[in-house]
């Protein structure tokens, strides 16, 4: 993988990729839940490939979202199989005791030489296909690979589960399904996606009470 530049360049290469099929999620519900704050996040750094933990306050924000989610009929949980995820899965399976499956599609989006350093402002160009850091993934690369893996997992599925992932993931399922993806993931927030007629909608849990 390689910079994307001059700009140009590299939006005109989105754009053919884009165009050999349309990309979409299966018509399934399912949670989501960005795992829990890191230090990285608290100093709004990109992490990336980096295998980064929570810190307290992702923890905190882990055991809040568990009680959240008991009752809701989830099935079982799909965890990215980084650190971060992982032990945020962990904290909320302590009131969900649930299966557990990890699945490499959900890691999070491989940033390349900006990795550790500040998202702003080249993320907006990345996210639109302007820009793409050295040995990064680009966000047609994302959607793809995001795309293939929530068709394995929800293929068959019986009841909601729970995806517990990433910032940059989540970015890429709103982009699947139709919704806006600028604005930032809050960290350890339950949020339930669920086709409609109209398209897909996302809930917070209060609103499904």
């Amino acid at each position: 993988m390689s910079a994307c530049a001059p700009a140009r360049r590299c939006s005109a290469r989105w754009r053919r990729k884009a165009s050999r099929k349309p990309l979409a999620l299966p018509r399934v519900p399912f949670w989501f839940l960005r795992h829990g704050e890191t230090d990285y996040n608290a100093a709004g750094l990109s992490q990336g490939a980096l295998d980064i933990s929570l810190n307290a306050t992702g923890r905190a924000q882990a055991a809040a979202a568990g009680p959240m989610l008991a009752g809701q009929g989830i099935t079982t949980i799909i965890c990215s199989p980084m650190q971060r995820t992982r032990e945020t899965a962990d904290i909320v399976n302590d009131f969900l005791n649930l299966p557990v499956s990890y699945e490499a599609g959900l890691r999070e989006v491989v940033f390349g030489g900006m990795e550790g350093k500040p998202l702003y402002p080249w993320f907006s160009e990345w996210l639109e296909g302007r820009y793409t850091p050295e040995g990064a993934e680009t966000f047609f690369e994302v959607l793809a690979r995001v795309e293939d893996a929530m068709e394995r997992v929800l293929s068959g599925r019986q009841g909601p589960l729970l995806i517990v992932a990433h910032g940059g993931i989540f970015r890429a399922l709103r982009d699947l399904m139709r919704l806006p993806k600028q604005g930032l993931t809050p960290n350890a927030v339950p949020m339930f996606c669920v086709p409609e007629d109209d398209g897909w909608q996302v809930r917070l849990p209060e609103q499904d009470a």
